[in-house]
């Protein structure tokens, strides 16, 4: 690693000293000093280290992140400056000019259709040499023309005017056959049925490094599947970033990266597993998300069969899953069917079910057991396909750099609220 010139080391301390003092707008405002003179600053149990800016963009922490973008949309400045947040704008159309704008198209539309149906020359046996210059003068004049059953007109108001009965049964053919273009089209007996949209699904990587594992996941994925693949860096550990980004480049159609300077929070550092996780599913736009663990690596293709299980009415349907005993304080892997709780190795739910249910909890900042939280936060049937699934797994999640103590520790504080939620009525 290059020297760290010390004018950017005094920065670090005098920002270390900042957030003891717990004066957030200086220490910012310190951090992004840094940044200028070409350097990050993690946050560390101890202290803080400082880094060599990368060639990619780097955000400062994983709440800092823009949701609903991309990172080339958000990329500006320098490197290593990510841009501000363009959110685009949403323009509705339930109130206002643009409602109004829309339904003055539609009804242009409609207009028109009545006078293609009322043109003689598309049907010369049933007009003859009829005039329909009055049809087009009624269609001109919106107020006058007769609405509903109207059409057909009162005996005693067309007798003695049969050019008005023509004309009216004139826009009366003309109304049916606008009404018979909405109507739905029913296909013959036997023809095949429309296939219904195929699910836009998303695998979600959170990167706390092994950079070799990373790499072989992210190219098995890619070999194996047509999922986009979506990835969260957090603190280049281990160069993990710089693999990740070398990915992004090898495959830029199918792999998504963001980077932050936030290491994780069981390796030292302040990015949790739930709210990385979270934002990883905010960040997302498909219709399923698939939570995935690096340490798991595809023989073939197992999102398919996930994504069938969750078109069979599965809230939630994943690799392992696991059920409590009677006492509630230890969970069993469970044979493959309907569960209590999906492992975090591989699983996938619809985006919106996510959301709705309250996202990941942010409060977690260890995976283990989190994974079990969120499974009983959802509503609706999960299941386990267990065996079949053609995947496996490189090394146990637990080898994560996380010491005895600090996993003990965080463990029980995310079981307490599961405990919580199993023995909620």
């Amino acid at each position: 690693m290059s020297e760290v010139p010390p004018n950017v080391t005094g920065l670090a301390e005098r920002r270390a000293k900042a957030r003891a003092e717990q004066d957030h707008a200086a220490a910012d405002a310190l951090r992004d000093e840094i940044r200028t003179e070409g350097w990050l600053v993690r946050d560390t149990a101890d202290g803080f280290e400082l880094i060599p800016s990368p060639s990619f963009d780097v955000w400062p922490t994983v709440s800092s992140l823009p949701e609903g973008g991309s990172p080339e949309a958000e990329r500006g400045g320098s490197s290593g400056e990510p841009g501000a947040s363009t959110s685009p704008g949403r323009v509705s159309t339930e109130d206002g000019d643009a409602g109004d704008a829309a339904a003055g198209r539609d009804r242009s539309a409609d207009a028109g259709r009545v006078a293609e149906a009322a043109d003689p020359g598309r049907h010369p046996g049933r007009l003859g040499d009829l005039d329909a210059k009055k049809v087009a003068e009624s269609e001109a004049a919106p107020q006058q023309k007769p609405e509903g059953s109207e059409l057909v007109g009162r005996a005693d108001d067309l007798h003695g005017h049969p050019e008005r009965m023509v004309s009216s049964q004139l826009l009366w053919d003309a109304s049916l056959s606008v009404s018979r273009l909405d109507e739905t089209i029913v296909p013959p007996a036997g023809a095949e049925e429309p296939r219904a949209a195929r699910s836009t699904v998303t695998v979600a990587l959170l990167v706390d490094g092994r950079p070799d594992e990373l790499r072989e996941c992210v190219r098995a994925l890619v070999a194996r599947t047509e999922a986009r693949i979506l990835a969260l860096d957090l603190g280049d550990v281990d160069g993990a970033g710089a693999v990740l980004q070398e990915l992004v480049e090898e495959f830029p159609r199918r792999v998504e990266a963001w980077h932050v300077a936030e290491s994780p929070h069981w390796r030292g550092g302040s990015a949790g597993w739930g709210e990385s996780r979270d934002k990883l599913l905010r960040l997302d736009t498909s219709d399923v998300h698939v939570v995935m663990d690096t340490s798991v690596i595809l023989e073939g293709d197992p999102v398919t069969p996930l994504v069938k299980a969750l078109d069979d009415d599965a809230t939630a349907a994943g690799w392992k899953g696991v059920n409590p005993r009677e006492d509630d304080r230890e969970w069993l892997e469970a044979e493959p069917g309907e569960v209590r709780g999906l492992l975090g190795h591989l699983f996938a739910i619809r985006r919106d079910t996510a959301l709705a249910a309250g996202g990941f909890p942010a409060d977690a900042r260890y995976y283990r057991n989190a994974d079990l939280e969120f499974s009983l936060r959802l509503p609706g049937t999960l299941v386990a396909l267990g065996k079949d699934l053609p995947v496996r797994q490189e090394r146990h999640r637990r080898d994560d750099g996380a010491d005895l103590e600090y996993r003990d520790r965080e463990s029980q504080r995310t079981y307490d609220r599961v405990l919580k939620l199993l023995r909620a009525p």
